[in-house]
């Protein structure tokens, strides 16, 4: 029989995974996004979506769950904190480099996936664990995701 804190405390292992995956990323060498010619390079979109992912899962652990006013601005401050930080680990990386502009992504992308998560209901439903209904096909479930 598992200890019902158990499912509570494993909501804290995502975020942390994730930014244990994105420490290693960041003192590789090999890692350098490709240059398109334009300003806005694609490098910008995955600092965007990967520290929204860390705010969201932050936001989504028992602590922050109430997705009050307060909650989510923590939720995003820690990220973009980390977001920082991730940047100076980075300059102290040979071949890598700061970017001002990926701490702005990495801001940007931890507010507008905490506002997201707590605004759109459906959004959340989504990305929320649920057993599946028996007796209703996958369709008929992510209708009523949608129809909520």
């Amino acid at each position: 029989m598992s200890h019902p804190n158990i499912h509570k405390n494993r909501a804290y292992l995502w975020p942390v995974l994730l930014v244990i995956v994105i420490f290693v990323s960041s003192g590789s060498q090999d890692l350098a996004p490709p240059d398109l010619g334009f300003q806005f390079r694609i490098d910008k979109i995955a600092h965007i979506l990967v520290f929204g992912l860390v705010a969201t899962l932050i936001l989504r652990t028992p602590k922050f769950k109430d997705l009050s006013l307060r909650s989510m601005l923590i939720a995003a401050l820690i990220t973009s904190v980390y977001g920082a930080c991730d940047e100076f680990r980075q300059s102290l990386t040979p071949t890598r480099s700061v970017e001002f502009a990926d701490w702005l992504a990495d801001t940007f992308g931890a507010f507008a996936a905490v506002t997201l998560y707590a605004k759109w209901h459906w959004y959340r439903r989504l990305l929320e664990w649920r057993k599946p209904i028996k007796g209703r096909s996958a369709s008929e479930r992510s209708a009523d995701l949608l129809h909520k």
